[in-house]
């Protein structure tokens, strides 16, 4: 009887082992949220001329540098994040191969600090003569209704005639004016009110 009973508790034993290491073969790796998770895919996405390509390292100082890079090379570095304040001060609602342009209070004339902007755009439809685009007048919410499209008419105007005078043909160019109603900023002060008086200027 005892030599039934060591028998028993040694297979059991034994049993015991193999039933252990055959579990620890199958280790589950715990639950680590990404940093993106439960929000949209954060990867950037670059302009590659025949259309938008992810990169996942992100984008380079060249591709948010306003001074250059942007014409002819057929690389443009955008943000995912659209929605974002840093987005909105860089673009407006331009395309991103485009730069906005900003407007001094109850004004239509461009600004010389500007003039670059504009300049910039130029350069890029020229390099691009497939390219056309549509100017986008705004204002701040200051002012009527009525008075604040004619006063985004003349601002997206006064862009088209300046591109014109650069170089750029006439049929490549559409305007459009949204006065007041299409804020990319919403508190009642003047950095907002700065930002919503602007021309934006988008590809088509």
């Amino acid at each position: 009887m005892k030599t039934f009973s060591r028998l028993f508790f040694t297979g059991l034993f034994i049993l015991s082992l193999a039933f252990l290491n055959a579990c620890g073969k199958d280790t589950v790796s715990p639950y680590v949220p990404s940093e993106t998770s439960g929000t949209t895919d954060a990867k950037d996405i670059e302009y590659s001329g025949t259309g938008y390509t992810y990169n996942e390292s992100g984008p380079s100082e060249e591709s948010l540098d306003n001074s250059g890079g942007m014409a002819g090379t057929g690389n443009y570095g955008m943000e995912a994040d659209q929605s974002s304040d840093e987005f909105k001060k860089t673009y407006g609602r331009s395309s991103q191969q485009m730069l906005p342009i900003y407007f001094d209070f109850d004004q239509a004339s461009i600004r010389s600090d500007q003039i670059s902007r504009l300049e910039q755009n130029a350069e890029f439809m020229k390099a691009n003569s497939a390219a056309k685009v549509v100017v986008e007048g705004n204002c701040d919410e200051r002012g009527t209704n009525e008075y604040n499209l004619a006063l985004g008419e003349r601002r997206a105007l006064n862009a088209k005639t300046y591109l014109i005078e650069l170089g750029i043909e006439e049929y490549r160019i559409r305007t459009v004016s949204y006065g007041e109603e299409r804020p990319l900023f919403f508190d009642q002060d003047e950095f907002s009110w700065s930002q919503n008086r602007r021309d934006d200027f988008v590809l088509e």
